[in-house]
């Protein structure tokens, strides 16, 4: 049965229930290689599709998932059926016919790239790193990753979208040893990046190279440079703090301050249509939109879909989201960002003069507390002196309120990055905040 045989029999199943229906549809293609010694160590190329069925009868949702397009009648029954067993009354309303800006993928050459080019390219990577110092024993993690996927929502209500996304990236972990010491660390590169493997190797073995000698320092408060990757890292453990179903829910410190002041001089974008993973619609069709979320430390919206933005009196703004095709609508990010000011890196080590970088961040997931804003983390970096770098630091760990330390941001750096691609994907510049607890030796 195609697509559209099977949509039209839910939609009639559905009007025949006096219902409102709504189909999810995604399919794609992921290649990820994975190579250790120049040898093939993992590979997967992978089909993936499925359909997602949402009823919506008497003010109640009912979800539904298949993977085939055989049994629509059986699909519509078991979401019917769950709509009916549901006590909560929340509507959540669904979208009519939308239109959409004209959304352009990035240039990207490696989605054209063969299987077997691509296993090259990754080969190529791993001799990079290899190459790159000396010191370099093995690569741990040495991965070149493709995916292409295409979302389709129609619903009863005459909505019709439909898009295609591509996203690539290269990933490296060189593990290197200087006497007794052994380290470890990474880069990766995105997009039309992916194939600056030379590039992404060099940064790699970088960013392991500067940790020989690493020890903490004395426990107190320092005031920190937190450098791009690992602040992009924090900024999305705490993106469900942005969720107004989460507000709404009492599980999150922004609730009821919209209009108010939360950070400094900070700015924090949600940009579906920021041209690194761009998308025309979110999870309900609803058409993107571009919305500055913390406006010079003042919030001024929290990130919604259809059902939050009903109840909070207001528009969605374009941030419905599925997990899958099987899961139910919920709220998050596109590509959410900490907007970037004009200070260049050097300049932000300067400008901290007396204090530490932080460069690695590690247990987001034990040691943040979205609810109340919370962090405690095990971290490393650099120690900074007189405006400039002294020594490695390690075995430090960092603590404090994510809001709090945005309060105390004192530069802004020009080096924005972002994070590794992903349904949602953020991104922060370098960072100069003025106080942080730090546990050390």
């Amino acid at each position: 049965m195609s697509f559209e045989t099977f949509r039209d029999t839910i939609f009639t199943l559905a009007r025949d229930h006096g219902a409102q229906a709504e189909l999810y549809y995604v399919e794609g293609d992921t290649f990820t290689v994975r190579i250790d010694r120049q040898e093939v160590d993992s590979y997967t190329v992978a089909k993936s599709g499925g359909v997602g069925l949402r009823v919506q009868h008497d003010r109640r949702d009912g979800y539904a998932y298949t993977e085939s397009f055989d049994n629509p009648h059986e699909l519509f029954n078991k979401a019917f059926d769950n709509a009916g067993t549901i006590s909560a009354s929340d509507e959540h309303p669904m979208n009519g016919a939308q239109v959409y800006q004209d959304v352009r993928e990035p240039e990207n050459p490696t989605l054209s790239l063969t299987a077997a080019e691509k296993i090259e390219l990754a080969k190529a990577l791993e001799r990079a790193a290899l190459a790159a110092d000396p010191r370099v024993e093995r690569v741990a993690y040495d991965i070149i990753s493709t995916q292409r996927a295409s979302t389709r929502i129609c619903n009863t209500r005459g909505l019709d979208a439909y898009q295609t996304e591509g996203f690539s990236y290269c990933y490296v972990s060189p593990v290197m040893r200087d006497g007794d010491e052994l380290r470890d660390d990474a880069a990766y590169r995105v997009n039309a990046e992916t194939t600056d493997v030379e590039g992404c190797a060099q940064e790699a073995v970088r960013n392991t190279a500067r940790q020989f000698g690493g020890k903490p320092v004395a426990p107190g408060k320092y005031r920190v440079l937190w450098e791009n990757v690992s602040l992009a890292e924090l900024l999305s453990a705490f993106t469900p703090m942005f969720s107004a179903e989460r507000a709404q829910h009492n599980m999150s410190p922004l609730k009821d301050k919209e209009g108010r002041k939360v950070a400094g001089e900070v700015t924090i974008i949600d940009d579906p249509l920021y041209p690194k993973y761009p998308r025309a619609f979110d999870a309900e069709g609803t058409p993107s939109i571009t919305k500055t979320v913390v406006e010079r430390g003042v919030l001024k919206t929290l990130l919604h879909n259809l059902k939050t933005a009903k109840k909070a009196g207001c528009a969605s703004t374009s941030n419905a989201s599925r997990r899958s095709a099987g899961s139910p609508v919920d709220v998050s990010p596109s590509q959410f960002y900490i907007a970037p000011g004009e200070v260049p890196y050097t300049e932000l080590v300067k400008t901290l003069g007396e204090g530490l970088i932080i460069r690695d961040v590690m247990g987001l997931h034990a040691g943040v507390n979205a609810v109340t804003g919370e962090f405690s983390l095990l971290a490393k970096g650099a120690l900074v002196e007189n405006g400039a770098e002294v020594r490695p630091v390690e075995q430090i760990t960092v603590s404090g309120t994510f809001l709090g330390m945005l309060e105390q941001t004192e530069a802004v750096g020009n080096d924005l990055k972002f994070g590794l691609p992903g349904s949602s994907v953020c991104g922060a510049p370098s960072m100069v905040f003025g106080s942080l607890m730090v546990s050390g030796k």
